[in-house]
């Protein structure tokens, strides 16, 4: 059971900060938002708080141990050397807004959001009108699943799904499939689903693979050491450390890969009614495509002209009042 703050009967609701998005980063928002004294709310579209974690693929597991994927003033139960799945994620952010009484509105979100100076207008997907000082994007940068144009000249029959709608192997009819993109999800996907079906994995840039654990310890601590965690994006460190982006688990280098059983292919450039299209040239045929290259923006209910995101850290945006870089 989600956290869910009752909703006023009143046409326009009025808070000093609006918060769009109850995930991780919007609780977080608002556990210190508490401590300012400012009335602020948060709204999250999907029916309960942790959704977005339960829904991700059945075997996911963070590559993060749980003492690093805690939220500040709660921590995540369990070993804190251990690696929590997204359902344990999903309960602990149920349980973060019910510890600190944070006043989320639960299945129901922003749709629109506009400028009407010195405030900022929302409105809900049920109607309700939110008058706002500041709103704090939570959203995440992005959203919506990533899929290449040509999908849709793939004949009926070929089943096609994302990383977000896979779920399991026994969801997956006979057949071979092809896993398009090998960031952590394509590659996970495609090393779970070896077991059962004839995999090929599409592969793009190389990518760097770090042991998980280093000496004992889990590599986000030897970069916790070194300060990588805290890097700001515009420092020397920060560049250094994006552009030495580095995925843990050598259980999912290509080599390791290869050695399950998975075919790696060149990038997808294309396809026709019956097969996809590699860039050496090469086209196959396969019964099932995994798009796992990566998610879009979906910011069209952003209607701020006379402000801009300002982004620091991470994923999230913030708008403010107070930061309208056009005066």
């Amino acid at each position: 059971m989600s956290v869910e703050w009752k909703r006023t009967p009143e046409r326009t609701r009025r808070v000093d900060v609006l918060v769009v998005g109850a995930g991780q980063a919007g609780l977080v928002t608002g556990y210190f938002l508490q401590h300012t004294g400012l009335a602020f709310v948060l709204y999250e579209h999907r029916p309960h708080i942790g959704d977005a974690w339960r829904h991700r693929y059945d075997a996911l597991v963070l590559f993060s141990p749980r003492a690093y994927s805690a939220l500040p003033g709660l921590p995540l139960s369990g070993d804190p050397e251990g690696y929590p799945t997204k359902d344990d994620i999903a309960d602990y952010l149920e349980r973060y807004a019910r510890a600190f009484d944070l006043p989320v509105c639960t299945a129901e979100g922003i749709v629109c959001l506009e400028r009407q100076a010195p405030h900022f207008l929302a409105r809900t997907t049920t109607g309700q009108r939110v008058q706002a000082s500041a709103v704090i994007v939570a959203t995440g940068a992005l959203q919506q699943p990533a899929v290449p144009a040509c999908a849709r000249t793939l004949a009926p029959h070929v089943v096609q799904l994302t990383a977000a709608t896979y779920r399991c192997p026994a969801q997956l009819p006979p057949g071979r499939v092809l896993v398009v993109g090998d960031g952590a999800s394509g590659r996970q996907i495609a090393a779970e689903l070896v077991a059962t079906h004839a995999v090929a994995l599409a592969t793009g840039k190389p990518w760097q693979v770090v042991p998980q654990r280093v000496l004992g310890k889990d590599t986000l601590w030897w970069f916790d050491r070194l300060g990588a965690l805290r890097a700001e994006k515009d420092t020397r460190y920060g560049h250094w450390v994006r552009a030495h982006d580095a995925m843990p688990g050598w259980h999912l280098r290509r080599s390791s890969l290869r050695r399950l059983g998975v075919q790696l292919v060149p990038r997808t450039m294309g396809a026709t009614r019956y097969q996809l299209q590699f860039a050496d040239g090469t086209s196959d045929t396969f019964e099932v495509v995994i798009w796992a290259i990566g998610y879009r923006e979906e910011t069209a209910w952003l209607q701020t002209s006379s402000s801009f995101p300002l982004h620091i850290w991470g994923g999230n945006w913030i708008w403010s009042g107070i930061y309208d870089f056009n005066e």
